[in-house]
């Protein structure tokens, strides 16, 4: 077993591999997070995740771009791909099902895998739409997997405007689900303007937000089976 300057060492590699986009450097610390005997959900989350969101905030700043992104999601796959078969599920007594995906128009899906992988961790039930999903879509899934609860993310003010749409179609056919809504160019003020149920700034914010909510959804229907029993 590595020592715990050892780990932070690896956790140190496995962000750095993410934010300088050097996908051999992702490569080599994942795996040596594995030989130290490290567990997997601490390495992706604490380090390659960790790195994610550094990029996020350097792209924030228009420190990088488009391109650097894309690069830096390459080095956090190229991680994912050695520890991903050893990611054990958590327990955190809350167990409900997720509509995912980015919607129509807009192909970015990195912040939604990572919230994904999150949802799968903590043992969720995931309905991965995918990216460009048209808004329909969404709608039509939640009805068919009767999902406590759909996620949308855009990338682009141009996009995210889709979200809305997809709000209310959603609202009217089913006012019980909860939506949770993502994406750089969104906020907490749009989320609340538009009739979200939840906005998440980052992949650990949306789980947190994912379980309220799913369990405040559970109590509604336990209170509701109750009068009618």
């Amino acid at each position: 077993m590595a020592t715990e300057e050892k780990k932070v060492e690896i956790l140190e590699s496995l962000r750095n591999a993410v934010v300088m986009y050097d996908e051999e450097l992702a490569a080599k610390a994942a795996q040596e997070a594995l030989d130290a005997g490290m567990d997997a959900n601490d390495a992706i989350f604490n380090g390659l995740v960790n790195g994610m969101e550094e990029v996020g905030r350097l792209f924030e700043a228009q420190e990088y771009f488009v391109p650097e992104i894309l690069m830096c999601a390459d080095a956090l796959y190229r991680g994912l791909e050695i520890l991903r078969p050893h990611v054990k599920k958590i327990d955190l007594g809350v167990k409900g099902s997720v509509v995912i995906g980015t919607v129509e128009g807009d192909v970015h899906d990195i912040g939604k895998n990572i919230v994904k992988m999150m949802f799968d961790v903590a043992g969720f039930t995931v309905y991965d739409l995918g990216r460009d999903v048209p808004l329909d879509n969404f709608v039509a899934e939640q009805m068919r997997t009767e999902s406590d609860l759909v996620c949308l993310s855009a990338m682009m003010t141009t996009t995210m405007t889709g979200m809305k749409k997809v709000i209310d179609d959603l609202k009217a056919k089913n006012p019980n689900v909860r939506i949770m809504i993502g994406g750089s160019p969104v906020s907490q003020g749009i989320a609340e303007k538009w009739g979200a149920d939840g906005y998440a700034k980052d992949a650990s914010n949306a789980l947190k937000d994912a379980l309220e909510m799913v369990a405040s959804l559970k109590k509604l229907k336990e209170e509701a089976e109750a009068k009618v029993a």
